[in-house]
């Protein structure tokens, strides 16, 4: 199957003799893809299917692959390169491979380079037999990238599963191992180079490997975290069969837990709990410090954040990708806008839009972000018309106020030059309201009104010292950042700590700023 997009291939292949399917180039590049695998491939012997290049370059992504190959007998699966450079994937592996037997599966370059997206493998091998997993290069290099794992390998026998470069340079991964391989036989897990380099991140293995008979799990070289990130360990290894081992080599976890595991069984070679030490804060600082000559994956793309200072006439510098990656939409008129209750039952009904797909998720966490109570010093509102975005504009400023926002999207994605740089209001400290796109069914901005800003207006031309004039740039300073989250993408590109620095960005394609006119 090469180029299909949004198709359903519900009970595809059940009871399938032999064989092999294979998905190539699917889905690509498409807004809003929401592709249907259910019960694939079920009760099948000996066939093999291969998703390749698969929902690649998309924006809200959903596929759903529950109870995919079922009861199936030998063959084997690939997932190469799969929802690579998405923004928000959603994918769901639930009962996948249950009750198999002698079946091989590889997920290899998985959501490489995805944006804010949610993968759930529950109760993934449940009752297997034989059944080999491999993850290799998982979730590299993604961004907030949350990986649930519940009851995956239950009760299976002789599962073998190997995490090879899992999470690595990923920015905020969030893992959750709940039952993993609990009530299992001989069951054989690895994790290796876990979550290297990556920022921050949280794993927790909840009651891993509990009532497991002959289970053998291996960490080497897991958690090499360039900024510290958590880890719980809690049930891990219990009941009554003593008869298994877990090994640590090499472990350099940072903020560990370990409640509840087996008193036996286990080895911890060459483990260093680096919590509250000075060294491991001396490393994260070098590490945030060292941002502007090594560019980890995670770190924010070049020139997304800057310094003030910057901003003069011949300055060379990197321009981020400030094109609008948002599905188009439009506003609806206010009056029907007011009609709908904003939260996501409502929507979700309105549109046709199940809560259990990506856009249903990000429908639900655009709501909970706005009736999230306003940071210090912010006054925030999300609009649902273009008359809300005045109106609250107007209530924040006065009656004499200008919009401005960046004139194109030229330059974007590389280096640029600056031309004349010229302060609103006379480069005074003022007050802004900044309006941002949030990913919903219709048009909506979530709009905020910050103290002690500054914003400029640039000449942007090319870099190559043409000076030819290419573009026109707002630019927004944010001189107090004493309230931010330690852990927010500026300071690992600046270096510094909140309240320590100012952070300066462009105001990116669809999004905006208001201020008082000059």
């Amino acid at each position: 199957f090469k180029g299909y997009s949004n198709a359903n291939f519900s009970n595809y292949g059940t009871g399938g003799d032999g064989g092999a399917d294979s998905f190539r180039n699917y889905s690509p590049d498409l807004n809003i893809a929401d592709d249907n695998f259910r019960r694939y491939g079920r009760d099948s012997t000996d066939r093999a299917d291969r998703f390749e290049s698969y929902e690649a370059d998309g924006n809200v992504v959903t596929a759903n692959f529950t109870s995919y190959a079922g009861h199936a007998t030998g063959g084997s699966g690939s997932f190469a390169a799969y929802a690579a450079e998405t923004n928000v994937p959603d994918s769901t592996f639930t009962n996948y491979d249950a009750e198999a037997n002698g079946r091989g599966r590889g997920f290899a370059s998985y959501s490489q380079e995805a944006n804010h997206g949610e993968s759930g493998f529950s109760g993934y091998g449940k009752k297997g037999n034989g059944v080999r997993e491999t993850f290799t290069s998982y979730g590299n290099e993604s961004n907030v990238l949350a990986s649930a794992f519940a009851n995956y390998g239950e009760s299976a026998n002789g599962a073998t599963d190997t995490f090879t470069a899992y999470g690595v340079e990923g920015n905020v991964p969030e893992n959750t191992f709940r039952s993993y391989g609990a009530g299992g036989n001989a069951g054989v897990d690895t994790f290796k180079k876990y979550r290297d380099d990556a920022n921050v991140g949280d794993d927790r293995f909840s009651s891993y490997a509990k009532g497991a008979n002959g289970g053998a799990a291996e960490f080497q070289s897991y958690g090499n975290s360039a900024n510290p990130g958590s880890t719980t360990f809690k049930g891990y290894g219990e009941g009554t069969n003593p008869n298994h081992h877990i090994g640590f080599k090499e472990y350099a976890g940072e903020n560990n837990t370990f409640k509840g595991y087996a008193k036996t069984g286990f080895d911890f070679k060459e483990y260093h709990n680096t919590s509250g030490s000075t060294a491991a804060l001396a490393v994260s600082a070098e590490a945030a410090e060292s941002m502007h000559h090594q560019h980890l994956k995670w770190s924010s793309e070049p020139g997304k954040f800057f310094r003030e200072r910057e901003l003069v006439a011949g300055k060379r510098m990197p321009m981020p990708d400030i094109r609008d990656k948002m599905p188009p939409r439009a506003f609806l008129p206010r009056d029907i806008a007011t009609k709908i209750p904003f939260e996501p039952n409502a929507v979700s009904e309105v549109f046709r839009v199940p809560l259990d797909t990506a856009m249903g998720k990000a429908v639900a966490s655009t709501v909970a972000e706005c009736q999230r109570a306003p940071s210090k010093g912010e006054t925030k509102r999300c609009a649902t018309s273009a008359e809300d975005i005045v109106d609250f504009a107007v209530e924040m400023l006065g009656n004499d106020i200008v919009v401005r926002s960046t004139a194109s999207t030229a330059g974007s994605g590389g280096d640029i030059r600056l031309g004349a740089v010229t302060g609103v209001d006379g480069g005074r400290v003022t007050r802004s309201v900044s309006c941002h796109q949030s990913l919903f069914p219709y048009l909506v901005y979530y709009c905020h009104s910050v103290p002690k800003v500054r914003v400029y207006e640039a000449d942007i031309a090319a870099a190559d010292g043409s000076g030819e004039k290419i573009n026109h740039g707002v630019a927004i300073c944010h001189l107090d950042t004493s309230d931010w989250s330690p852990t927010h993408g500026a300071f690992a590109a600046l270096g510094g700590k909140p309240g320590e620095v100012e952070v300066c960005h462009w105001i990116f394609e669809g999004d905006m700023t208001w201020t008082v006119a000059d």
